[in-house]
């Protein structure tokens, strides 16, 4: 990698955050005085979608999503991502329909505005180093999801940087069998070579979201068995190396 484009990332990386920082400011501060007019978080997700969308373009980044045609608008799901990059939150906020809560780590709900947006939407924080808080987020999680909340989840548990995905957390499985909802697989291709974990450089490119058909829990006699097929449906789905060069390229059609 030349100098010359190794600095031309970082700008784009500066850039990223100077816009990062005064969206978040503008928009969180919006979201936060609307949630006091409604109970729903319908108008903080609102602002939270406008928040991605704008980021999204103003980083040029565009965003190709297979798979909706597997959603029923008045369902409710658990959706289970694989999680490489910072900019899936903003592919999923932008991209999925309908309304749906967080349950994500605990360093999350702690940034400010942001962290506090997501407290008003009905998101949940959940603390893996703590197992009995970790089972109250949990149990919690599962009564907003029987109430008709859709969830987002990510089953690995954090950000990773390797062609394969980490071991899935067990409790995110346990969540969606209690709560008897479909679980839908999603693979995000595409945003570990825009920025990884850690990087201030940050590669404009494109990203592909492919949404598998949902996985009904009730079919699976334990959790392990679910956590496999979701991974298997994940995997099938998940390509490392996209977007590939031309001739090459996987379509993320399996």
């Amino acid at each position: 990698m030349s100098q010359e484009r190794k600095s031309l990332w970082i700008a784009w990386g500066l850039w990223f955050y100077f816009w990062l920082a005064l969206l978040t400011l503008a928009l969180g501060s919006g979201a936060l005085i609307g949630s006091f007019f409604g109970r729903t978080g319908a108008v903080v997700q609102h602002f939270a979608r406008w928040w991605a969308k704008f980021l999204l373009w103003i980083t040029r980044i565009k965003v190709e999503v297979r798979g909706l045609e597997h959603l029923k608008p008045e369902e409710t799901y658990v959706f289970a991502a694989n999680h490489r990059s910072q900019f899936d939150i903003f592919v999923l906020l932008a991209v999925l329909p309908g309304r749906f809560l967080w349950v994500a780590k605990k360093s999350l709900f702690q940034i400010p505005i942001f962290g506090h947006a997501l407290r008003r939407t009905g998101s949940i924080p959940i603390d893996r180093t703590n197992r009995q808080e970790a089972i109250k987020s949990l149990n919690l999680a599962i009564d907003k999801i029987r109430a008709g909340a859709s969830m987002i989840v990510f089953p690995e548990g954090t950000r990773a940087s390797t062609r394969e995905l980490l071991p899935f957390k067990k409790g995110v499985f346990v969540m969606a069998q209690k709560a008897g909802r479909p679980v839908v697989p999603v693979a995000i291709n595409g945003t570990l070579a825009i920025q990884p974990r850690g990087s201030l450089r940050l590669k404009p490119g494109p990203v592909q979201l492919v949404l598998a058909p949902p996985i009904d829990p009730r079919q699976f006699s334990g959790k392990e068995e679910l956590m496999d097929a979701v991974r298997q449906a994940i995997a099938s789905r998940f390509d490392p190396d996209y977007p590939r060069p031309e001739g090459g390229r996987h379509d993320g059609s399996r």
